[in-house]
């Protein structure tokens, strides 16, 4: 007998970082699996260490970052509560410049067990205020391979190539299909997409063996600034451990928080700072047992106005217009017409304590395209 089931559509989603492949967990979730998800990205899990793209160099902390925004707000609660789940609780404690800064905190009712310092309490690196939550930390290098290997077994299917256009994207999809573009700073020079208001911020940060570091501690220049960004500084710097859940006793050190600056190169002078401020906010790392592990530079996909959740028809141009010729001949384009794509890119610092809920607001775009 023949099955009545409708036929089940097809999604692409290029990129696999941290959004990518929450976009396509979220889908493979659904009642009834009525997708077939297929991601396709230049960067994989064999690229871990590969600084072209930002999720391996990730803090992946959940840690508020700037105003109130709805949007926002939706994302990231809804993150939280997906990652209390799968991520390791973690004690927090952030220090302020300024202590009218309290009074703009907008996500005290999200994060578990919040409270203001005593004004009497100690306070390091000249702060005036301080608070301590309850957060949850993730270590990319082990949560990359545990999102991979859950679509795996869910049948979702990985494609390593670099596209350059959403139009190759909608012929390995077929007639039909969806296109989800995840490509973080990719999106600067995707073929239709092109979008000029992509730009990265420079991190740099140390891993470290330090396993008398229990604690997430920031530096917190203000709640309409980036969380972290340290204020007695304007060379960019930002002050933060992160313990990481695996493996036992390693801290994440940072940082700098630098717009526009591409630069994947180690500084060695903006490494010796980190650890120095970092020792003033946590003293055990002047421990004699703390070994540095390793160093790391990643740029993280911002955008001016912020993440880009939305969906588009992009027309395919006829062949003798596609691009003056940009579109590389390979592609095979033919006449796909026009392409549904639904955009996902943008986030800056924030990929990771956004992930859950932008993905579960990208399916809701798929679903009424």
């Amino acid at each position: 007998m023949a099955s009545s089931d409708p036929p089940r559509k097809t999604i692409v989603i290029i990129g696999s970082g941290v959004i990518g492949l929450t976009v396509a967990h979220v889908l493979t979730s659904l009642p009834a699996n009525p997708y077939n998800v297929t991601v396709v990205a230049r960067d994989t899990l064999d690229d871990m260490h590969s600084q072209a793209w930002a999720s391996p160099w990730a803090g992946a902390n959940w840690s508020p970052i700037g105003d109130y925004d709805e949007r926002k707000y939706k994302w990231e609660s809804r993150t939280f509560g997906h990652s209390t789940k799968l991520a390791q609780e973690l004690p927090t404690r952030a220090y302020f410049a300024d202590p009218k800064e309290l009074d703009k905190i907008w996500y005290k009712d999200i994060c578990r067990d919040f409270r203001v310092m005593p004004s009497t309490a100690p306070l390091p690196l000249n702060m005036q205020a301080g608070i301590t939550f309850t957060t949850v930390s993730l270590n990319p290098l082990v949560y990359l391979p545990w999102l991979h290997s859950e679509l795996s077994a869910r049948g979702v299917r990985f494609v390593r190539r670099a596209l350059e256009s959403v139009y190759e994207a909608a012929l390995i999809g077929g007639p039909g299909c969806i296109v989800v573009n995840a490509t973080g700073m990719g999106a600067r020079s995707l073929i239709g997409v092109e979008d000029t208001k992509c730009y990265p911020i420079r991190g740099q940060t140390t891993v470290v063996s330090a396993p008398g570091v229990t604690e997430c501690v920031e530096v917190v220049s203000g709640a309409s600034a980036p969380s972290y960004l340290d204020p007695t500084t304007s060379t960019g710097h930002a002050t933060y451990l992160i313990p990481r859940p695996s493996p036992a006793g390693t801290v994440l050190l940072g940082g700098t928080f630098q717009p526009h600056n591409w630069d994947t190169s180690l500084s060695v002078p903006t490494a010796q700072g980190i650890l120095a401020r970092c020792a003033e906010l946590a003293p055990a790392l002047r421990g004699p047992g703390v070994q540095v592990l390793y160093h790391g530079v990643g740029l993280r996909p911002a955008r001016e106005g912020g993440a880009r959740v939305e969906a588009e028809w992009v027309e395919v141009p006829p062949e003798e217009e596609r691009g003056g010729g940009l579109v590389p001949k390979r592609a095979e384009l033919g006449e796909v017409g026009r392409v549904r794509v639904v955009h996902a890119y943008g986030f800056g610092p924030a990929g990771y304590q956004s992930s859950w809920g932008a993905a579960e607001e990208v399916v809701e775009l798929i679903q009424s395209s």
